[in-house]
């Protein structure tokens, strides 16, 4: 689904658009070549793997706090969801609007806006526990930022990853900077983190198949939603066997606490990547900001997500015509789901709130997105 709001003669006018010009579909991808935010442009594109599609994404540019006369700016979320989409998609239609409750814009509003997101969706888990006991195996990584006033709010539980472009003095060359942090147990501060927070538990962390993983299960330390690693009343029946840990626990496993970074954006800060990790397994930071400092604005998105789908098939001994002819499902052996958002930062919108007066709201998905 697509929502775009404008105003007009001071009336704000909203229609819903699926396949159309601000957002099209191209079998299994969907995207968003170029538009306008309140502090410059921007890119998007997801591309599906999964039989059902798990990465949600947003970006919505306007007010950012419930004041009338409060701050305007831009808002970003990458939702990587696992175990099935019901979290990311309950992020998608409710981490901004609780951010917006808030009066204020602050690093403080955008954690509580997190961490009310997991309140709700865990209190939707209890509401649906014995119809559904699968919900509780459902999470997703958050990944958020917020342009406002000349800074930069980047917040993550998770994997996803926010990758700034900054050039140099001759503009020659950009450097790639990495504004989250990321909670997976292969990285060694994250594991160091759990062994720390749960000393008397061994298995806190298990190489499993030489992947690391959080008592065995999964690899993300921290998400919204996964209710039965949070709370023992959901790691019992009827929750299915494969899935409860052989002994109760009294503390959460994983944590629902984003890592915030504040930046203070200058003339040389240039554009920010936003994307789910399914991007990051195939590129890295340096060549993920050099593909956009070398190819036109329009399309971007798309240009990294096709680099990343080059790369998969070259891993895999495939060309990259054939790995386009694999249907969702079968297409997540090759790849993950993967959302890109590029947003061009405008170095005159830098000092002000907002450059631009309209709102838009824009969110990614694909055809075959179930609806809420």
């Amino acid at each position: 689904m697509v929502m775009l709001c404008w105003r007009r003669s001071g009336k704000r006018n909203c229609s819903h658009r699926g396949g159309d010009p601000n957002g099209r579909f191209k079998g299994l991808m969907w995207y968003k070549d170029l538009g306008v935010h309140a502090n410059g442009e921007f890119s998007m594109a997801v591309i599906q793997a999964n039989n059902l599609m798990e990465d949600q994404s947003q970006l919505e540019s306007g007010p950012l706090s419930s004041m009338k006369l409060g701050p305007q700016g831009t808002f970003v979320g990458v939702y990587d969801g696992h175990g099935g989409p019901e979290t990311s998609r309950f992020i998608n239609n409710s981490i901004f609007s609780n951010l917006k409750k808030h009066q204020e814009l602050s690093a403080d509003a955008i954690r509580k806006s997190f961490l009310k997101t997991e309140e709700e969706f865990l209190s939707l888990v209890k509401r649906q526990w014995q119809e559904k006991p699968q919900i509780a195996t459902v999470g997703s990584c958050c990944l958020a930022g917020v342009i406002c006033s000349g800074l930069l709010y980047t917040a993550n539980v998770g994997d996803s990853r926010a990758v700034l472009g900054r050039v140099d003095k001759s503009a020659k060359s950009v450097a790639a900077i990495q504004l989250s942090t990321e909670h997976n147990a292969s990285i060694e501060s994250v594991r160091d983190e759990l062994r720390s927070l749960h000393p008397e538990d061994s298995q806190i962390v298990v190489l499993k198949h030489n992947v690391w993983r959080v008592k065995g299960i999964i690899q993300v330390s921290r998400s919204i939603g996964d209710a039965y690693l949070k709370k023992s009343e959901f790691n019992q029946a009827p929750l299915l066997a494969r899935f409860r840990l052989p002994e109760p626990f009294s503390e959460p496993i994983l944590s629902a606490e984003p890592s915030i970074s504040v930046h203070k954006l200058s003339s040389k800060d240039q554009f920010v990547i936003f994307a789910s990790d399914g991007l990051w397994d195939h590129l890295s930071n340096q060549e993920a900001v050099d593909i956009v400092h070398s190819h036109p604005r329009n399309g971007i998105a798309r240009e990294l997500i096709k680099a990343a789908l080059h790369i998969a098939a070259k891993k895999r001994e495939m060309r990259y015509s054939d790995l386009k002819k694999i249907d969702r499902g079968v297409r997540r052996h090759f790849h993950d789901d993967i959302t890109v958002v590029v947003v061009f930062i405008d170095p005159y919108s830098m000092n002000r709130s907002s450059s631009r007066r309209s709102i838009l709201s824009i969110r990614g998905g694909t055809p075959s997105s179930p609806k809420m």
